[in-house]
This record gives C-alpha cells, sequence and structure tokens, in this order.
C-alpha cells in the first residue's frame, strides 16, 4: 500500500541535500534564482550539513550523504527534501539506509535524473510515494520556469486530481550557461504510437538509472503500472533501445498497463523516426496504450509525477489525457 506524504504548505521547510552530485559545483546565481523562485512559492530552504562536501567525483562520501538523508527525515521541521542535481552514484546509498526511519518519518522526495535510484529504492521498501520533479538547481531558471512551477506546485501543493496538457514551448539549451540567451521552440505535444486507455499506479524517470536495479530488492513489481521513462543526452538511439529491452524482460512486464516516454535531448541523436522504428520493434508494447514527446526528464520543461501515484492514460483517435489521480 502507497503511503502519501503531507502537502507542502506556505511557510514549510524544504531541505537541499546532495545524494549524488554535490552542491560544490552549482554556480552563486542559479543558487540564487533557485531561492527567490522557492520563495514566491512561500517556501523556507535549509541546507543538509554535508551538502557542498566535494570529492574527486563531484560528489561525497557515502558516510556522509547517508547522514544528511536521515537527518531530513528526521528534522520535524523539515516537510520535503529536494535534491541538489542528479549524477552517476545515488545507488551507492541504498544498503547504508535506515528504511524504518524513513517510513516512520514519511515527507516529500523531489528529483530526478540518477535520483530515480533513491526515490525508487525508498518507494520499494517503505511505500512511501516519492517523486521525479525538479532538483533545487532546476529552480535556478531565469526564463522558462512557468510550466515546471505550476507542475510541482500542483503536485505537492494541491490537493485533487489533473491532467498533465503538453507545454507550449520546449527547450534543451545549456540554459545555466546562458541564463539571458533561452532557445526555446513550438512543443507538438503528446505523439500517439498505441492508441488504448489505462488506469495504474506510476513508476519510472531515468531509464539507464532504473534498471540499476533490476533483480535488487530495490525494484519495485512492475504489474499494474503505468511507466514513465526518460533518458538523456548519453543515450543514443542504440543504448535506449537495449536498456528498454531489458525493462521489457522483467518480470511482470507483461502486466505493464500503460507507457509514457519523455522528450529527448538533441545530443541523444533520438528522431521521433527512430523512436518509433525501436517502439515497434517490441511486440510486448502493442498491447498497451504509448505515447511519446512528454514534458519530463531532461528537457525544459517538466512535470512532477508520483512515484507509487495512480494516473490514467487515454490515448484515442489522436487525442491524449494523461490524468493524475493520487499523489
Amino acid at each position: 500500500m502507497s503511503i502519501f506524504p503531507k502537502k507542502l504548505s506556505a511557510g514549510d521547510e524544504v531541505r537541499v541535500l546532495s545524494p549524488a552530485t554535490s552542491l560544490a559545483i552549482i554556480s552563486a546565481e542559479v543558487r540564487e534564482i533557485a531561492l527567490a523562485n522557492l520563495a514566491k512559492l512561500n517556501l523556507k530552504v535549509t541546507f543538509s550539513q554535508n551538502v557542498e562536501e566535494c570529492d574527486l567525483f563531484s560528489s561525497s562520501s557515502i558516510a556522509s550523504r547517508v547522514e544528511d538523508i536521515h537527518a531530513a527525515f528526521l528534522d520535524p521541521q523539515v516537510k520535503a527534501i529536494l535534491t541538489t542535481i542528479g549524477g552517476y552514484n545515488s545507488n551507492q546509498l541504498l544498503r547504508y539506509l535506515d528504511y524504518e526511519l524513513i517510513a516512520s518519518h514519511p515527507k516529500i522526495l523531489c528529483g530526478y535524473s540518477d535520483i530515480t535510484a533513491l526515490a525508487t529504492a525508498i518507494y520499494a521498501k517503505t511505500g512511501l510515494v516519492t517523486y521525479s520533479g525538479p532538483h533545487f538547481s532546476t529552480f535556478g531558471m531565469r526564463h522558462g520556469l512557468e510550466y515546471t512551477l505550476e507542475a510541482f506546485k500542483r503536485c505537492l501543493l494541491q490537493e485533487g486530481a489533473y491532467s498533465l496538457a503538453p507545454a507550449q514551448q520546449w527547450s534543451d539549451d545549456p540554459w545555466y550557461r546562458q541564463q539571458e540567451a533561452r532557445l526555446f521552440e513550438h512543443n507538438q505535444g503528446y505523439l500517439v504510437i498505441h492508441e488504448g486507455r489505462c488506469e495504474g499506479s506510476l513508476l519510472g524517470g531515468n531509464l539507464c538509472t532504473l534498471n540499476l536495479l533490476q533483480g535488487t530488492e530495490y525494484m519495485p513489481p512492475l504489474a499494474d503500472r503505468i511507466l514513465l521513462i526518460e533518458d538523456d543526452f548519453e543515450s543514443q538511439p542504440q543504448t535506449f533501445d537495449r536498456d528498454l529491452q531489458s525493462l521489457i524482460h522483467q518480470p511482470g512486464f507483461s502486466q505493464v498497463k500503460g507507457m509514457v516516454i519523455g522528450r529527448f535531448q538533441r545530443a541523444s541523436n533520438m528522431s521521433h523516426e527512430k523512436l518509433e522504428q525501436i517502439l515497434r520493434t517490441k511486440k510486448e508494447l502493442d498491447r498497451i496504450p504509448l505515447i511519446v514527446n512528454a514534458d519530463f526528464g531532461h528537457t525544459t520543461p517538466q512535470f512532477t509525477f508520483p512515484i507509487g501515484g495512480r494516473a490514467r492514460l487515454a490515448a484515442e483517435h489522436g487525442r491524449v489525457e494523461f490524468s493524475i489521480l493520487s499523489h
């Protein structure tokens, strides 16, 4: 059974910590803007003790990262945890976490990319719904953050079911280097590969990171899921193909209800033609509704979704409605 953490309210404290890459790599400008954007949501931001510790891998010791996670869950003043940014090594922490402690102090945990391993493991071990959504650093965008902010608020500050309409524009520029020279283009919206209707509990995030959990106690069952998957510029079409195939081979995939795929970064060299060819070679997908080009993952903007929450997907006659039912 899923455990839903309490929603955020005005004046609540949000703790920033670094389960993967250190806050030390984030510029003063991005931090300043992030703090201002979170203040507009009436949220108070604090930082974990070891958030800026930085080693040869731009991360920190396992002990320091675990200490910060436990401290955030134990602190009664902290109502939500935002991760600094992604990286490569949050799965190092999984055997060192006190899942009973976490389950006894349920609260929001939000991040994406490499944080998929941490968020999914916590959900698998405790039933606590976690959230795939913006990092603290994401809030450091000066322009183009409106959709991301509204989706974050709808999921984490408000109650009730809602639909996720596509953003009007999207971007894949290095915004943290050129805040005043953003490059946006028209968003085509959801693209339908297979039509159909389904309802199920949500699971997913960054595909190559999720796959690190295969065969472990940290991988939730796949039955009754709507899978949301995306990957970054390091995932070329051939890599995405085999990573997706690996997920399809997992026990319980035959009971997956539907799939939503996030927008690819340009450097991945994934075209819609290549993606459609990859997806149509996988006969296991023929029976489920499947849409692509959704607003989550490594491009701007992104919606927040609950790992363990429930959703409904309807893709019929070229039209799509994707609704979050419980979050």
